[in-house]
C-alpha cells in the first residue's frame, strides 16, 4: 500500500522542464506532496532536457514529496486516472496547476502562421482543452473539501501579439475559463478559486536558449527574468490567504501579486511586472450571466 502523502497535496500538469518544473519545486519548498506529471520519463523524450523523474527529485531536495506520474495531458483517460490515484493516495487535492501545452519547436520561427507547422495549432488541444478536462475531474473533489486552487499558467501575449495565433488563443482561452470556472464555483458557494497567472519571461532552458541564439531579438529582456520557481510561491501565497476568494475568477500578473505577497525572486528582488513594457493590463470581463 502506497504510504499517504503529508501536508498540501498538488499536482503540476507539464512538469518535466520550464515553468512547471519551476511550480513543482516551488512547492515542495512549502512542504507539498507534487504529483509531477508530464510524457517525459527519460532523456531524449522530447527536444529540451527534463524528465518527470528529475522534477520529482527536486521537489524532495526541496523538502517536499515529489511524485512522478507519466500522463500525456492530451489523452482524457491518463488524465482521469491521474486524478483517481491521487484522490486514492492522498484524499483530496489542494492545488491544481494546469501549465502542460504543447509548444513546437518552432513556435518562435520567423513567418506568418500558415508558414509554420500546423501543429503549432496543438497548443489549443494541450493546453485549453487539457486543463478544462484536468479541472473538470478536480472540481468535484475540491468543492467536497470546500478549499481547492486551480492555476492556470498564462501570460500577457492573451492581450497582445506574441508568436502567433495559436498562442494567442491558448492564452486567451486560459483567462477567461479561469473567469467562467469562478463564476461556477461562485454559484456553488464553494471555498474553491479559479485563476490565471500571468507569468514573466521566465529564465528556463527554452527561453535562455533563445537568447543565446537570437541576442539581439531578445535584448529588451536583459535584467527582467523572473525564476521559473516565481509561480509556485505565489500559488502557494494565494492558497494560503484567508481571502484567497477575492482572486476567484481573476487573471492576476504574477509580479504584481508576489509583490503584494511580499515574495521576492532572482537577487533577493521584486520581479517587474508585464504591464511595463507591453502595456498590457489582465482582462476585466462583464458581469452579465447567461446560465
Amino acid at each position: 500500500m502506497t504510504q499517504a502523502p503529508q501536508g498540501r497535496i498538488a499536482i503540476v500538469t507539464g512538469a518535466s522542464r520550464g515553468a512547471g518544473r519551476g511550480i513543482a519545486r516551488a512547492l515542495g519548498a512549502h512542504g507539498c506532496t507534487v504529483y509531477v506529471t508530464g510524457r517525459s520519463q527519460k532523456e531524449g523524450d522530447a527536444s529540451m532536457p527534463g524528465t518527470i523523474h528529475a522534477t520529482a527529485r527536486e521537489v524532495t531536495e526541496a523538502g517536499g514529496r515529489g511524485i512522478a506520474v507519466a500522463c500525456d495531458a492530451g489523452d482524457d483517460a491518463q488524465v482521469k486516472a491521474l486524478i483517481d490515484r491521487v484522490i486514492a493516495e492522498a484524499g483530496r487535492i489542494d492545488i491544481l496547476v494546469n501549465n502542460a501545452c504543447a509548444v513546437h519547436d518552432r513556435l518562435d520561427a520567423p513567418g506568418q502562421f500558415w508558414e509554420k507547422p500546423i501543429e503549432i495549432g496543438n497548443m489549443i488541444t494541450v493546453g485549453v482543452r487539457s486543463g478544462f478536462v484536468a479541472s473538470w475531474h478536480a472540481a468535484p473533489h475540491m468543492v467536497k473539501q470546500d478549499k481547492g486552487l486551480i492555476v492556470f499558467t498564462s501570460s500577457p501575449g492573451s492581450m497582445h501579439y506574441c508568436f502567433g495565433p495559436a498562442y494567442g488563443a491558448h492564452k486567451a482561452g486560459l483567462d477567461k475559463m479561469a473567469f467562467d470556472m469562478g463564476v461556477d464555483f461562485a454559484d456553488a458557494g464553494a471555498n474553491v478559486a479559479a485563476v490565471s497567472i500571468w507569468m514573466g519571461a521566465l529564465a528556463t532552458e527554452r527561453l535562455l536558449g533563445m537568447i543565446e541564439a537570437m541576442p539581439d531579438r531578445f535584448a529588451h529582456l536583459k535584467g527582467t527574468l523572473e525564476s521559473p520557481d516565481y509561480t509556485g510561491h505565489v500559488a502557494w501565497a494565494l492558497l494560503n490567504d484567508p481571502e484567497m476568494m477575492r482572486h476567484n475568477g481573476k487573471t492576476l500578473i504574477g509580479a504584481e501579486a508576489g509583490r503584494d505577497y511580499g515574495i521576492t525572486d532572482i537577487g533577493g528582488a521584486f520581479p517587474p511586472s508585464v504591464r511595463i513594457g507591453t502595456g498590457a493590463h489582465p482582462p476585466e470581463y462583464a458581469p452579465y450571466k447567461v446560465k
